[in-house]
């Protein structure tokens, strides 16, 4: 399932969803190539502080994706020791609204990562927020279990009650842009095409 929707690409994938799903544009790949599909693992970080992370690590299942609130700060919440326990639990990434670190070392793994910053400032461990709770990003809420998608284009949250029907109508537009590539390529427009009105 993942590999196909790693397939099909975020672009896609929101634009067959009709849903308002795609996290902040300020979370970015941390490493160029990075894409990753899987299911969200919420959690909730206090600023600057990483505590939450490892505890989300001893709750996460395989084929998880953590999808971390960091309060979008230039800390370095995330590194190659907490991404090689993350491997080891059967992690598949990590999508963050904060810093990350090591960013050399998460390519080499490869850990798929996402972040808003890269940042070596270091982490204190006081004190965490809800893990496995709804969490809110700019206007979209990420849920536990919902599948998260991230590429080069973007990250979308899709809900599990709509993986299949937004799975279907993906695979549909796909297969509708690969005709419209193939007239294209014949020599048709796009206006023909599109059959958009000319002014």
């Amino acid at each position: 399932m993942t590999a196909g929707l790693l397939s099909l690409g975020t672009a896609t994938l929101y634009e067959a969803s009709k849903l308002d799903c795609i996290l902040p544009h300020r979370i970015r790949p941390a490493w160029p190539g990075a894409a990753v599909a899987g299911v969200a693992l919420t959690v909730a970080a206090l600023p600057g502080d990483n505590l939450a992370l490892h505890l989300a690590l001893e709750q996460a299942r395989p084929g998880d994706v953590l999808v971390v609130d960091g309060r979008a700060a230039a800390f370095g919440y995330w590194g190659e020791v907490l991404a090689e326990a993350a491997l080891a639990r059967g992690v598949l990434g990590l999508v963050i609204d904060g810093g990350v670190r090591d960013v050399d070392q998460l390519r080499d793994l490869p850990f798929p990562t996402f972040s808003t910053h890269i940042a070596i400032r270091g982490t204190v461990k006081n004190g965490t927020g809800p893990i496995g709770a709804p969490l809110p990003f700019d206007t979209v809420t990420v849920h536990r279990g919902d599948t998260i998608v991230a590429d080069a284009d973007g990250i979308v949250a899709l809900p599990a009650a709509e993986l299949d029907r937004i799975t279907a109508a993906a695979v549909a537009r796909a297969d509708a842009e690969t005709e419209y590539l193939r007239r294209i390529r014949a020599g048709e427009s796009t206006m023909d095409i599109y059959g958009f009105g000319r002014p």
